[in-house]
């Protein structure tokens, strides 16, 4: 379904490269009609005949200039305003438009299990230790479902053979173990998952393309053909290679758990999504898997064009350019084949989920030792409970187009390098939504080492509030940022410092006005100001803009006082950062200045902002 994005659009200041308008062609008609053509008209005020002609001519020459202007803004990203050239242009500059960012969250997972006695004591019994495998499913109290990432091996041993799970005894009985209680962690993803079949005919179509059915669709698993092949999702169709990742099963698995080989990748497809309608579309290579097509330099002459009825011309040869789609040199088109695509989708800041509320099991997937008795099996399956050790983060809402528009500006002249900060902040923004998404990143100077970078990160939760970034979210940041950063750099991804904080103020009002009215005016507008969408990692707030919209509400005579408040730890059940602040340390030339890595927040500015009037 197309969505409405017209009112994201800010409208941008139009270049006039003609610099016309109705005046001026007017005046420069004029004047070339008085020159040329007085013998014929003398008369050119508004109401006579010269006139309307002169009125008509320059219509028509503003409605044109006023075209021309705007297709040629229309061909930059700073002055684009309608949805589709911006989205062209940012296409252009080398940014992945990204769907909305599933949440991450760590889970501790327990199960009970019988004990058995051995010749070291008594031990969990073995044949009831199962595999809590991926994609099981777990929801919040809140209603949002979590699946799991990978599987959760319970009888995964260190090189001394102890249990890698968290192990404590359960139920006892007579000082004799009874029951174990076994305790893994697992990686969880808001990310829903589905399935689509797509029945491609016996036709050969060059880069055939497909749309999935839902939108903010963050990453594509898996396309598997009737035959068995795999499609590969590659940047672009001339990439004929990828990574693919396998169980280690050597001697160092412990230490390296996957092993990586590079793979040839006939059939490829790449896939882009549209900020407009939400959908992704996936488009494949050119060739016809049918064409033998071996060779390295393709021969001219099995593609040249016949001419039927010429036998003296035979000097000249034309070359269909047609026939060169069909070498498999941007990889495969599919024909005569079902195409299943699994997939994930789905996230937004809703699936910031507070911290211990992810406790129920929707899908519980699992594998069991093959000697396991089904009433065992059955008991430990019941016995599973789950809750998430830490707050769900990297949930994002999917960016607008003004968004879109500041990176696609920082990120064009990067060419897939991080050399600047602006390369960095494009960079990190551009991180593809199944991996999470930073709310905010502030790159600075590390001052233990010339050759490093430090950057500040923060995420927010369901309540558009600021909250630490999870550990999972960072190292998937750091694998990132690692493929794009020089050789000789390194970059230090810290936690942001979050700066809560509480104004109030005491004005005086002119006679005639209602006092709640202009306290609550104020607060409205003060609200607006200090929203954290307006705000970065280590941006002051100038104490001038603070009392501009103080004094220029109307009925406000004076400001007689303002406080900015430092808001840490509980107060009056809210919960705010640890961080905590002296009001006349953070002033600074008439600005309120955050440390470095901070950024100010107004967490409840229901109850933030309090003014008086005197």
């Amino acid at each position: 379904m197309a969505k409405n994005i017209k009112k994201e659009v800010k409208k941008q200041i139009d270049i006039s490269y003609t610099n016309k308008d109705f005046k001026s062609l007017r005046n420069d008609l004029q004047r070339f009609a008085i020159t040329h053509f007085s013998d014929n008209i003398v008369d050119f005020t508004d109401s006579s005949l010269g006139g309307m002609f002169l009125d008509v001519a320059a219509y028509v020459g503003d409605v044109m200039t006023y075209y021309l202007d705007h297709q040629f803004n229309e061909n930059s990203i700073e002055n684009a305003i309608e949805p589709k050239n911006i989205e062209r242009l940012v296409r252009e500059a080398g940014v992945d438009i990204p769907s909305a960012a599933p949440a991450y969250a760590t889970m501790s997972i327990s199960i009970v299990v019988n004990a058995i006695q051995s010749s070291n004591g008594y031990i969990p019994n073995p044949l009831e230790i199962p595999v809590i495998n991926k994609n099981s499913i777990f929801s919040s109290i809140s209603g949002v479902d979590f699946t799991l990432l990978e599987d959760v091996d319970f009888n995964k041993r260190n090189d001394s053979g102890n249990l890698l799970a968290n192990v404590k005894i359960g139920r006892t009985s007579n000082g004799v173990p009874v029951t174990f209680i076994l305790t893994a962690p697992g990686i969880v993803s808001s990310a829903k998952i589905k399935t689509e079949t797509f029945q491609i005919p016996d036709t050969f179509v060059p880069f055939r393309t497909i749309s999935l059915e839902e939108e903010n669709v963050n990453e594509i698993i898996s396309i598997i053909d009737s035959s068995g092949d795999e499609y590969y999702e590659v940047d672009s169709l001339t990439q004929d290679t990828v990574f693919k990742y396998y169980q280690n099963t050597s001697y160092d698995s412990s230490l390296v758990p996957f092993r990586m080989e590079m793979q040839h990748a006939p059939k490829r497809f790449t896939k882009t999504r549209s900020i407009r309608t939400g959908l992704t579309t996936i488009r494949f290579g050119s060739g016809n898997e049918d064409n033998f097509d071996e060779d390295i330099i393709p021969d001219p002459s099995e593609h040249a064009i016949t001419l039927y009825g010429d036998k003296n011309n035979l000097t000249t040869v034309s070359i269909d350019p047609n026939a060169f789609l069909e070498t498999q040199t941007l990889g495969i088109s599919p024909k005569n084949t079902t195409l299943t695509v699994n997939y994930r989708y789905g996230g937004g800041l809703g699936d910031n989920v507070p911290s211990g509320t992810i406790t129920s099991v929707k899908t519980l997937i699992t594998t069991f030792p093959t000697a396991t008795p089904v009433s065992s099996e059955v008991g430990v399956k019941r016995s599973i409970s789950v809750y998430n050790t830490s707050r769900a983060s990297g949930g994002e809402d999917e960016p607008t187009l003004e968004d879109l528009r500041g990176i696609a500006i920082l990120n064009r002249n990067s060419q897939n390098r991080i050399v600047t900060r602006e390369d960095l902040i494009a960079r990190i923004h551009s991180m593809p939504t199944k991996f999470g998404r930073i709310f905010r990143a502030a790159p600075a100077d590390n001052p233990r080492n010339p050759l490093a970078s430090q950057v500040f990160v923060l995420s927010r939760n369901e309540n558009n509030q600021l909250i630490i970034s999870s550990d999972t979210l960072k190292k998937n940041l750091k694998t990132y940022l690692s493929k794009f950063r020089l050789v000789s750099d390194a970059i230090d991804i810290l936690d942001g410092i979050i700066v809560n904080f509480g104004f109030d103020y005491s004005i005086t009002v002119e006679t005639g006005y209602n006092s709640e009215v202009v306290v609550n005016s104020i607060n409205s507008k003060l609200k607006d100001y200090f929203k954290i969408s307006n705000f970065q990692i280590n941006k002051p707030i100038p104490v001038g803009d603070i009392e501009n919209i103080i004094l220029n509400t109307n009925g406000v005579v004076s400001l007689v006082s303002k406080n900015f408040i430092s808001k840490s730890g509980n107060i009056l059940g809210n919960a705010y950062s640890n961080y905590s602040f002296k009001s006349q340390d953070i002033i600074d030339r008439g600005y309120y200045v955050p440390p470095i890595g901070g950024m100010f927040e107004l967490k409840f500015p229901n109850e933030d902002i309090v003014g008086r009037v005197l």
